[in-house]
């Protein structure tokens, strides 16, 4: 490793030791004081005022400020959690989380694989293979590698601490998914978050704005023809989560691929801006989801306010 890179080991080693120290609700906290404090002033935060503008724009100047400073809130905040995510539990109050839909997760468990859980950067996303593993789901997921090696492994060990066992994660690429597809052919269970974009993707509307998304989701869905679970989380409070787990999709299979690839993807969209709409500030603004100057919306979205 690089001295830098020592250095930011360093530097995230010392966070973690820090928010350890601490209770989980003190943890959360201190570090959403942080970041919602900090946070709104780094110049990322043009990137989601640009985005909120584009995607809600019947918001005033006023109201995307406060929901900036609950997306960096609740980003600070999951980064002061990551440390107890192994204490986190099913609990009736304080730390922990509920679930609502459980049953939809306990049938695809009886199922079996392969299948494919959508999900989202909502809440504290991080808590989805524990809480999960405890309705009988045991999966893999695409993860964007720390550009530290070290760091990156300090991230993998403490999910797998999470977890009770080793996480299978694939890093976003051609290996991994190449390694993902292997993992779905086997029977196993793929955990996709889909929300960001991707250049080389296709051209789908978010939020009634044509946006550059993954169509490997639809593409797996489709050739597998396996169902789709869509999850995703909304937090409560300090290390307060609460999983909301919908009922069993399936992608749409004709004899025009393209075609199915496409309405798919237009259904994930639609299911993300849904949840989006419903917790704006619990999603994370900050990725420059949609062309710097977005163009008209190319038609209404499904989803209305």
């Amino acid at each position: 490793m690089t001295r830098l890179q020592h250095l930011e080991y360093a530097i995230a080693r010392l966070f973690l030791a820090l928010f350890r120290a601490l209770t989980p609700t003190r943890a959360s906290n201190l570090a959403g004081a942080i970041g919602r404090t900090i946070g709104p002033l780094i110049p990322t935060s043009r990137i989601a005022d640009a985005n909120l503008t584009a995607a809600l724009p019947g918001l005033d100047a006023p109201s995307r400020r406060a929901i900036i400073a609950q997306v960096w809130d609740n980003l600070a905040r999951n980064a002061g959690e990551f440390p107890h995510l192994a204490a986190l539990r099913a609990t009736a109050a304080g730390p922990g989380f509920t679930i609502t839909g459980a049953e939809h997760a306990i049938e695809l468990a009886k199922r079996g694989g392969p299948a494919i859980i959508l999900t989202a950067h909502c809440g504290n996303w991080e808590i989805l293979p524990a809480a999960l593993r405890t309705l009988g789901l045991r999966f893999a997921f695409f993860y964007r590698a720390a550009a530290n090696p070290a760091v990156d492994q300090l991230i993998i060990d403490l999910r797998a601490a999470a977890m009770g066992e080793p996480v299978t994660m694939f890093a976003k690429g051609a290996k991994g998914a190449r390694g993902a597809y292997a993992h779905l052919a086997r029977g196993g269970l793929l955990c996709m978050l889909v929300d960001q974009k991707l250049n080389d993707g296709i051209p789908v509307p978010l939020f009634g704005i044509e946006a550059m998304t993954t169509p490997s989701l639809a593409v797996f869905a489709r050739k597998f023809r396996c169902p789709i679970l869509p999850v995703h989380v909304e937090r409560l409070g300090p290390a307060r989560l609460h999983l909301i787990i919908e009922p069993i999709a399936h992608a749409a299979i004709t004899d025009d691929k393209p075609a199915d690839i496409a309405a798919t993807t237009l259904w994930m969209n639609q299911t993300i801006e849904r949840w989006v709409r419903a917790q704006p500030g619990q999603w994370l603004w900050l990725h420059r989801r949609w062309p710097k100057n977005p163009s008209t919306p190319l038609a209404k979205s499904p989803v209305t306010d």
